[in-house]
């Protein structure tokens, strides 16, 4: 895949100009993406329903359309007038205005060690191709918050953000507590399922789907099933076993998924060739959303457009 290529999710639309005026390093690019997005639970701030409803939005495009203006981006910005996402959104950005400047940019998911202590959250950062290697940068971390990593360069892997793919593989190993690595040691979603879930979501980052966090296709969709008018959280302990059906795809895609990260381009074009032509786990026309709001719903996700009111 072409890194430098905006995809259907990252493409800023009629915002392309706004984008390309943003600052060419990547330090400016993070800075100015924080002045953008808010983060819709660790800001401590109460956001109506009206406002609550941006963090489903997937595409950069109608992200920069919930601002309601068409000035400069750079512009500062109070934390209650900034977009409502998550580490997704400040990702996706970062990662939009990389590509839009030729700069080769992906997302990465996974679980990052540095915000709870003997807990990993989930989470999501951008990396970028910096013409030797590729280099981790998390936009959502004031470089002077505190926060021990370095956010401009975070390590996959123990100390910064342990890939899904990695920590299904240590899972499988014995070698990790996965009750320990979830949304947060408040939040029920955690384990072995959701790190299976994640391995998928990390392929489809991977080849240019960057889907919402909470976003379900293909035989995941099926897995997870009707939760009977609950949310996600309150289901989540009546879904089946982590190890019901495709057990053996979720091993081979995590292990394709570190083979590449270490330089192998056959697990590479293996990886986007499974993607393209495994219905079980390609992007299809219909996602099942299971958002954080309480509310399920399908869209479909060739078609930009803003997310469903509460």
């Amino acid at each position: 895949m072409d890194h430098t290529r905006q995809t259907r999710f990252s493409d800023p639309g009629r915002h392309l100009a706004r984008v390309e005026a943003l600052p060419d390093d990547v330090a400016g690019i993070s800075a100015a993406v924080r002045n953008l997005v808010v983060h819709y639970r660790a800001s401590g701030l109460d956001f109506p329903p009206e406002r609550l409803a941006e963090i489903d939005n997937r595409w950069v495009e109608t992200m920069l359309d919930s601002l309601g203006d068409d000035g400069p981006l750079v512009t500062p910005r109070p934390a209650g007038e900034r977009i409502v996402g998550c580490c997704r959104d400040f990702t996706l950005l970062t990662v939009a205005a990389l590509r839009a400047k030729g700069v080769p940019a992906r997302s990465r998911i996974g679980f990052a060690d540095y915000f709870e202590p003997g807990f990993h959250v989930d989470h999501v950062v951008a990396e970028y191709h910096d013409g030797t290697r590729w280099i981790a940068t998390d936009a959502q971390l004031d470089p002077d918050s505190g926060f021990p990593v370095d956010a401009a360069d975070v390590p996959l892997g123990p100390g910064g953000l342990r890939t899904a793919a990695q920590c299904w593989r240590a899972f499988r190993r014995g070698e990790i507590d996965p009750e320990k690595y979830g949304v947060g040691r408040d939040v029920p979603i955690r384990g072995p399922l959701m790190i299976r879930k994640y391995v998928l979501s990390e392929l489809a980052h991977r080849c240019g789907d960057e889907l919402l966090l909470w976003d379900f296709w293909g035989d995941e969709a099926t897995f997870v099933g009707d939760l009977g008018g609950r949310s996600l959280v309150e289901a989540w302990a009546d879904l089946p076993p982590w190890d019901t059906g495709a057990v053996d795809l979720i091993d081979e895609i995590a292990d394709l998924l570190i083979d590449a990260d270490a330089g192998d381009r056959a697990a590479e074009q293996k990886l986007a060739s499974r993607y393209a032509d495994d219905p079980r786990i390609r992007l299809g026309d219909v996602v099942t959303c299971h958002s954080p709001r309480g509310l399920a719903y399908d869209v479909d996700p060739r078609r930009p457009a803003p997310p469903p009111p509460a």
